[in-house]
């Protein structure tokens, strides 16, 4: 009945985690979720209202710029600017995305001919590799090792695949890692990209998740990066807009070009409404991000002396709001992340569902209280590990 491109797809991780999550449910357990990173704060209010007032106006209710309007480009270009310091066009270099998950599932379709490769970080955001097998590319694995602080190795790149390579996805601050890449590293990736002949996808949805003084740099921050790359921004984590599916993507302009064509055969643009409550978020204070990190961090803190308490040798992450800690000894990440959903009733992400060198790890977020996480802590404190 279906298509072979999706026979050969293993189940979508977290449609799998919230079908257990209902099962617990419907047995009566009280279930603490630190699984999907869905924030659990609602979008400031100055958003809302904003977008309020904007789904009022009957000019949005048209459809949309397939390009996006004019004035989020440019309110993205401007925040580009004043947060990143770099220049971006707003008209060439500039695209409006319905959440960046759909511009990194469309990417591979502008670029990516049958049996080209694309070279894809493991353990990751799994759509990246989906992504490419959607487009008939084959994804080839960059492993994201702790001893080499989760960054690929570029060297350790096989010649044979370096011929084929067209495509490479990069991710920092890193999901599900919490990794964060320096300067030196994009100057790495630029310099490897132009000696190979390869577009960079730097997926940055997680900036302006930082701590303790940490500022993510931009990957277009680098000289030369614009040459062979863009970059994906996302309004979900940074104003708490998940569900609002509203993104951007900045960058070389053939690139932004070949992206703006696959969208525009494909969907109608982002609601204009939504991208004038987005026009708010990026031009308005950003205090609300600031509490927002204030809030993550005191959370962070709760989770990584708990963590750390039951014996888990954990490091202290700057960015994003995940902790991503190795399995107590005895267990594989599937097996813990099991024991701790029926035991305990906790629901965290086992790291092989972010690719196989996920194996040995388990994602938690940050989406609970700072009293849910003592709670989620005490449980597992109970567990004996």
């Amino acid at each position: 009945m279906y298509a072979d491109r999706i026979n050969a797809l293993p189940p979508y991780l977290f449609a799998a985690i919230d079908e257990s999550k209902a099962r617990m449910l419907a047995k009566g357990m009280d279930v603490i979720d630190l699984g999907i990173g869905d924030p659990d704060q609602p979008t400031p209010s100055h958003i809302v209202e904003s977008m309020c007032q904007a789904v009022r106006d009957s000019s949005t209710h048209r459809y949309p710029s397939y390009t996006g309007m004019l004035e989020f480009r440019k309110a993205a270009a401007r925040w580009c600017q004043e947060t990143k310091n770099i220049n971006i066009d707003p008209v060439n270099q500039t695209l409006t995305l319905i959440g960046s998950k759909e511009g990194v599932a469309h990417i591979p379709l502008a670029f990516i001919n049958p049996n080209d490769v694309v070279l894809c970080p493991d353990p990751a955001y799994p759509v990246y590799k989906i992504g490419t097998q959607f487009a008939g590319g084959e994804p080839f694995i960059m492993p994201l090792l702790e001893e080499n602080d989760f960054l690929p190795d570029l060297d350790a790149i096989p010649p044979d695949m370096l011929a084929r390579a067209k495509l490479m996805f990069i991710n920092y601050p890193n999901n599900p890692t919490s990794a964060t890449a320096d300067r030196s590293f994009f100057e790495e990736v630029v310099e490897f990209a132009k000696e190979n002949n390869i577009i960079v996808v730097h997926d940055n949805a997680y900036s302006e998740m930082v701590y303790d003084g940490y500022q993510a740099p931009s990957f277009l921050s680098v000289d030369g990066a614009m040459d062979v790359g863009i970059e994906l921004y996302s309004l979900s984590k940074t104003y708490n807009m998940t569900g609002w599916r509203l993104a951007f993507a900045v960058g070389n302009t053939n690139l932004i070009k070949g992206l703006g064509k696959v969208k525009s055969n494909i969907d109608s643009g982002a609601f204009d409404a939504i991208q004038k409550a987005g026009i708010t978020a990026l031009t308005s204070s950003q205090q609300c991000v600031s509490d927002m990190n204030r809030i993550y961090e005191k959370r962070r803190d709760a989770l990584l002396k708990g963590l750390r308490g039951i014996g888990l040798d954990m490091k202290t992450p700057k960015a994003t709001f995940y902790m991503w800690a190795p399995v107590p000894s005895g267990y594989d990440s599937m097996g813990f992340s099991q024991l701790l959903l029926e035991k305990a009733g906790i629901v965290a992400t086992p790291g092989v569902g972010f690719g196989q060198y996920g194996e040995g790890y388990i994602r938690f977020a940050l989406t609970q209280s700072v009293e849910r996480i003592n709670e989620a802590v005490s449980r597992m404190e109970k567990l004996n590990l």
